[in-house]
């Protein structure tokens, strides 16, 4: 983990993925006057694991592009968070928000985030039962108009030893990969599956104010 002392004057919340539509899009809602659509997306790792990606898009940015499942897209946009009550308990929920996309030429699956944002939780150090060092850091991202999303990331190994050293208030610059991940979870006793989303970092920097 790196440090760089400098004025960060807004948040950063950068997204470049490239994979397959698993179906067209869907209608998904009305927001300020405008329709939004959803579909899901599939980037492959270079392990061959493919993430199952959430997108929202605004219906301007697919008045020239029709999608069909199976189609390659390449999209820029954002990550996005929004809390959803179920039951007596919240649920936080994240999606891609694509700004644009169109088909490309180059087949290679691409899944790159890039944040700066402040922390807003104390992180979560632990050590797997495989010996990994991992930390859990929840990211504050400022958008414009004073809305902020809430974005879960993952730091692994000296990133996460570095990251365990990090307190709320503290300013991040990271890099890393928006993944989807199946895990089972005991409700009265039986094992649920269910779909966690979150952003493994490959870079993490902290960043130090100028006095």
């Amino acid at each position: 983990m790196n440090m760089t002392a400098g004025f960060y004057e807004s948040d950063r919340n950068e997204a470049l993925i490239r994979g397959v539509a698993v179906s067209a899009p869907e209608f998904s809602h009305n927001a300020a006057d405008q329709a939004f659509y959803t579909f899901p997306l599939a980037a492959a790792r270079l392990s061959g694991h493919e993430d199952l990606l959430n997108v929202i898009v605004p219906a301007a940015a697919l008045q020239d592009l029709s999608i069909a499942a199976g189609d390659l897209i390449e999209l820029t946009g954002s990550i996005r968070s929004r809390n959803v009550h179920e039951g007596e308990k919240y649920r936080l929920i994240l999606t891609v928000y694509a700004e644009t996309l169109h088909k490309p030429e180059e087949a290679a699956h691409c899944n790159t985030v890039f944040l700066e944002g402040s922390i807003c939780k104390p992180p979560v150090y632990r050590v797997t039962p495989l010996g990994r060092e991992v930390c859990d850091i929840m990211l504050a991202v400022r958008r414009r108009y004073g809305r902020a999303d809430f974005l879960p990331m993952i730091a692994w190994g000296r990133n996460a030893a570095a990251a365990q050293a990090l307190s709320v208030g503290d300013r991040l610059r990271c890099e890393g990969r928006f993944q989807s991940r199946i895990y089972t979870k005991l409700i009265d006793g039986v094992g649920v599956e269910k779909t966690a989303y979150e952003v493994s970092l490959s870079s993490l920097e902290r960043l130090l104010p100028e006095t």
